[in-house]
């Protein structure tokens, strides 16, 4: 088998024509075969076989937008369950590209990050239903889906600056001690959401808010699931450009220096509070958008949306997926997503229409769909385990500093020190 891989890694021609032959015969599997949930893990797994094929990057960004440019929208046509399954997939993939600045750039333990989900769900909700209207009277509401876009800016604003106020009271401290802050922080915006419906009714309590306006264009209503999927897209292509670019900067290196050892950055000049808090508002912001995403897409939002699990989920994307990876983190989102969505629904259908025929008399309460915290946790264990780097570890990077660049500060160093000094 070794060999075999060496010989397809040595030849492109043949890699081409492997890429090639498992893209259309899984798109045809999936095409001619609507319900088949194996067939459709199958073609997620094309863009896997995409990045780690031998190939030119401008090849791989080829295929990757002939997969989700073209195909999975093809796919979605015949039918939307897909289509709305892989805007799921993309959604969480940009949220755990915003977990992964916060614990695995900077080292920052968060156990909270659902809370500036819903900050920035709750933003366009109030105001693109009716419900800002119980608390501000001299506005008309709800405001029209020309709005959405403006609110994707307002809301990772809003959510970079609830970052910065959750990150200052807790600079000094570290660990578990972290964790339970964030922890603490998440629930008491989620009951924060829960009882504001009283003595004035901001958010309906939990109740939530129905009827949130779809994004708009140029005069065209965006409220179709291929709408959905593609505004997401292009988000997760603005999300990973500014990651990318936030790893290889000085600021990327300076949250390395600090989740490395923060004595040692600290004394080699690095403003650990500054990047600390940048760290929370970059992971904040793009919660905040992809929040005004999900409130848009759903048309509804209440606060159980926003629960410990939701935090926990977007937790282990990242420690599936290779925390510091941004392929990691794609790969562990797009898994645990597929897993939740598609398989662990698809054996529980499978086993009830055994059941239904009298072919397998399986009690209810074993239903695999039942079982996704348990199957989660195990999944979990098993990782750490056997692979605790992930499915895709983060790269060493070798970082090597010329004159001009170490005469320059880092996220704070005083002029005239350096960050390799």
């Amino acid at each position: 088998m070794k060999k075999i891989f060496e010989i397809i890694g040595k030849n492109p021609m043949l890699q081409y024509a492997l890429l090639i032959a498992y893209i259309a015969l899984s798109t045809m599997w999936v095409y001619n075969s609507p319900d088949s949930v194996f067939g459709f893990v199958v073609f997620i797994g094309t863009m896997l076989a995409v990045y780690y094929a031998q190939i030119p990057n401008l090849a791989k960004l080829g295929f990757g937008i002939l997969i989700m440019g073209i195909l999975i929208p093809f796919i979605g046509a015949g039918n939307l369950y897909y289509l709305d399954v892989s805007t799921q997939i993309l959604i969480y993939v940009a949220l755990a590209l915003g977990l992964n600045i916060v614990i695995g750039f900077s080292g920052l333990f968060n156990l909270g990050y659902a809370a500036f989900y819903a900050v920035g769900a709750y933003l366009w909700a109030l105001f693109g239903s009716t419900q800002a209207a119980n608390f501000i009277h001299w506005a008309h509401f709800p405001l029209n889906g020309n709005w959405f876009w403006i609110f994707i800016l307002i809301g990772i604003t809003v959510t970079a600056g609830v970052g910065v106020l959750l990150g200052l009271p807790v600079l000094k401290i570290k660990g578990d001690y972290l964790a339970l802050v964030t922890l603490g922080f998440a629930e008491i915006v989620r009951l924060l959401f829960n009882n504001l419906d009283k003595p004035i009714n901001i958010t309906n309590g939990p109740k939530g808010i129905t009827s949130i306006q779809p994004p708009a264009l140029f005069g065209m209503t965006l409220d179709k699931p291929i709408d959905y999927y593609f505004i997401t897209i292009l988000m997760i292509i603005l999300i990973v450009i500014v990651t990318k670019r936030l790893e290889h900067s000085r600021i990327g290196r300076a949250w390395a220096a600090i989740r490395d050892d923060e004595v040692a950055a600290k004394a080699m000049g690095v403003e650990v509070v500054k990047a600390k808090l940048l760290a929370f508002a970059y992971g904040a912001a793009f919660a905040g958008a992809m929040g005004v995403i999900f409130a848009a897409k759903q048309t509804y939002v209440d606060p159980t949306s926003f629960t410990f699990m939701e935090s926990f989920m977007i937790l282990a994307m990242i420690i599936l997926g290779g925390t510091g990876s941004i392929p990691g983190a794609i790969v562990g989102a797009t898994a645990l997503v597929v897993l939740q969505l598609q398989l662990l629904k698809g054996l529980s259908d499978f086993f009830n229409q055994l059941r239904v025929n009298g072919i397998l008399n399986l009690p209810s309460q074993l239903e695999p769909a039942k079982y996704e915290r348990l199957i989660l946790g195990i999944l979990m264990v098993v990782m750490m385990i056997f692979r605790p780097q992930g499915i895709i570890p983060a790269e060493e990077s070798h970082i090597t500093i010329d004159e001009d660049e170490g005469s320059k500060p880092v996220v704070g160093v005083s002029s005239g020190e350096t960050a390799g000094s």
